[in-house]
């Protein structure tokens, strides 16, 4: 059964359904293709049944608050675990000395301060906030992420002088999104140019490199996908071990939004389909500003322009404007939003007008 076969076949609305096996497969051809660690950034989906999916198939999980750290470690009680994210709080730090995690991506010489305090065996990658060119990103992680050169050579003068309890063993960098694989390869090359040197200056032994994720997901062209052969078969061979860890790019493919038609309406002469549900269920469209794609999946024919809305008193809540849709389409009838595996539910505001949670269904 296809997953839109089975989405024709639910009777309760809003859902969101996941193609495990396709996720599976996905993420087992990119780890076949790379030469680094492929690590899973969990901010970007989460859901315990999506984690274990991806588990076999990946080096690792790259997690960013506390409570995504407890999550995954309930979920994969075995799996290797970076933290990073800015702000961290003194809780956070213990939690993940308590739990095992096997890189801590430190922010700033104060959190590094802070960690160093706590005199337990900890081990560091420095993150790095390089003025390296982006051209083209969706999303530039600069401002408050990371460190200039500065900072981060005074923090590697403090694990120097900090005694064997910290233990320095590379940089990390996560400067864009939204990059394809030429762009990525040629911000990944002028990282390792910067970073190698940099850590046999400081007699890292063992260096590791890691390039951070923002592999372009292209919601315009659901069929296009990043190049993760070209990729991998672009970065220079070094003396560091390389680390990505992609989110949105592993995991946005396999989701979809299914909800049904409330209402078909002319307002001064635009058409409006209002949705069961809406984008406080799925955020993503107005978040990054696009409209989300979608398939009618209980009728054809001849198209016209409508806009997609959900049940919201705003008018914000807007999953596609002015697109096209059957003419003869009515209440009843299903769509699909495809490209909701990551960055949907769980950065959407679920409690606003307290209108009833999608139900969640798994295709194994």
């Amino acid at each position: 059964m296809t997953p839109h076969d089975y989405m024709r076949d639910l009777t309760r609305f809003p859902a969101y359904v996941y193609d495990l096996n396709g996720l599976r497969e996905h993420v087992a051809a990119i780890r076949s293709s790379l030469g680094p660690e492929l690590f899973y950034a969990a901010k970007a989906n989460p859901d315990p049944a999506i984690l274990r999916a991806l588990a076999p198939h990946v080096d690792g999980i790259e997690v960013a608050s506390g409570g995504e750290l407890a999550h995954v470690r309930r979920t994969l009680p075995n799996a290797r675990l970076a933290f990073g994210g800015p702000g961290k709080t003194d809780e956070e730090l213990s939690l993940a000395l308590d739990l095992g995690v096997e890189r801590i991506h430190v922010e700033s010489p104060h959190e590094l301060a802070r960690l160093a305090a706590k005199g337990r065996p900890a081990h560091v990658l420095l993150r790095a906030n390089l003025r390296l060119p982006t051209t083209g990103a969706a999303l530039q992680m600069r401002g408050a992420f990371g460190m200039d050169e500065k900072a981060l050579t005074a923090c590697a003068r403090t694990i120097a002088s900090s005694g064997p309890h910290l233990t320095l063993h590379g940089i990390h960098t996560h400067l864009a999104s939204g990059l394809d694989a030429t762009a990525m390869l040629d911000l990944a090359r002028h990282i390792i140019d910067w970073a190698i040197p940099w850590l046999e200056a400081h007699n890292v032994a063992s260096p590791e490199i890691n390039l951070g994720g923002g592999m372009a997901v292209d919601y315009t062209d659901p069929e296009t996908r990043f190049d993760w052969k070209t990729y991998a078969a672009g970065l220079p061979d070094v003396p560091a071990k390389l680390r990505i860890e992609p989110g949105r790019a592993l995991t946005a493919y396999h989701g979809w939004y299914v909800t049904d038609v409330l209402d078909v309406k002319t307002t001064h002469g635009e058409t409006y389909v209002v949705l069961r549900g809406g984008t406080q269920h799925l955020r993503t469209p107005v978040t990054k500003g696009h409209d989300q794609p979608f398939t009618v999946l209980t009728r054809a024919g001849e198209n016209r322009a409508a806009t997609l809305v959900g049940q919201l008193c705003t008018p914000k809540d807007v999953f596609a404007a002015d697109v096209p849709v059957p003419a003869s389409l009515r209440p009843g009838d299903l769509i699909a939003f495809a490209m909701a595996g990551a960055y949907a539910w769980n950065i959407s505001h679920h409690d606003f007008l307290m209108h009833p949670r999608p139900d969640f269904h798994y295709l194994e």
